[in-house]
């Protein structure tokens, strides 16, 4: 691959992700990640995977150069759309995946992160949003996940005034699991890693796919499933009584059918 190496050990490879000078995660970059997802998904040798980045960043963002070859919003909806695939597989991966964060997280380099099962942060790391800045949105589905981790507030706030947080903050927030220094991050990183690699595979797969059943529904999703659960509930016998009851000014008798 061009732009991630791949080590492994006692069961963990670690991906670096190597794109000098940011770590900017181009088109093909994203594809790389999927073929590494691939490659490594039937491999009984790989049972827990890091993501880190090499240098001064773990990822500064989408490749903002290429976004000029983009001459249409159907061709934007489209690039989207296969960043948040990827994403999407990496955070449903039957494997742990867990990102180790020094430097800067920025944009989609964040929504990356947040697509893992963990993440680990170095404490001056800068973790954010920033594309408001660039009269844009997050794309790779930071405008979902972020919330799901930070709440409404902070993350309405994160994206809107395009401030990152420190590593310290995103403990505090709920972004990520731990802070180390930046000299321990890599290793603490990796003797979790290790230590989840011990655990049986047929039980890690399983705690991830139950895991999966815990995310929230997304609001529309959640009002559609609303609109049909009502019409169930309106025409049962309990509505009824309820509904006659209130009419009468009695207290309702219900018989759970």
């Amino acid at each position: 691959m061009e732009f991630l190496s791949v080590e492994q050990e006692q069961g963990v490879a670690t991906v670096t992700i190597n794109r000098p000078p940011a770590n900017a995660l181009a088109r093909a970059l994203i594809l790389e990640i999927n073929a590494l997802l691939d490659k490594v998904e039937n491999d009984d040798n790989v049972r827990v995977i890091v993501l880190r980045g090499e240098g001064r960043f773990f990822s500064a963002g989408a490749d903002i150069k290429e976004f000029t070859d983009v001459t249409s919003g159907e061709e934007f909806t489209k690039l989207a759309s296969n960043g948040q695939e990827v994403f999407e597989r990496l955070e449903c991966f039957h494997k742990p995946v867990i990102a180790a964060i020094h430097g800067a997280a920025l944009g989609g380099g964040l929504e990356l992160a947040m697509a893992c099962h963990m993440r680990f942060v170095s404490e001056n790391a800068k973790l954010g949003l920033p594309e408001l800045q660039l009269g844009l949105i997050p794309g790779f589905a930071g405008t979902q996940r972020l919330p799901r981790y930070v709440g409404m507030p902070k993350a309405a706030e994160m994206m809107l005034t395009s401030d990152p947080i420190s590593g310290k903050e995103a403990v505090d927030y709920g972004l990520a699991n731990k802070a180390f220094s930046e000299d321990e991050l890599f290793d603490k990183t990796s003797e979790i890693a290790k230590k989840i690699a011990m655990k049986s595979p047929i039980a890690v797969k399983a705690a991830l796919e139950m895991l999966q059943y815990a995310k929230p529904s997304t609001y529309y999703e959640g009002v559609k499933a609303e609109a049909n659960s009502f019409g169930e509930v309106f025409v049962s016998e309990d509505a009824k009584e309820g509904i006659q009851a209130f009419i009468e000014k009695r207290e309702p008798v219900f018989q759970g059918k």
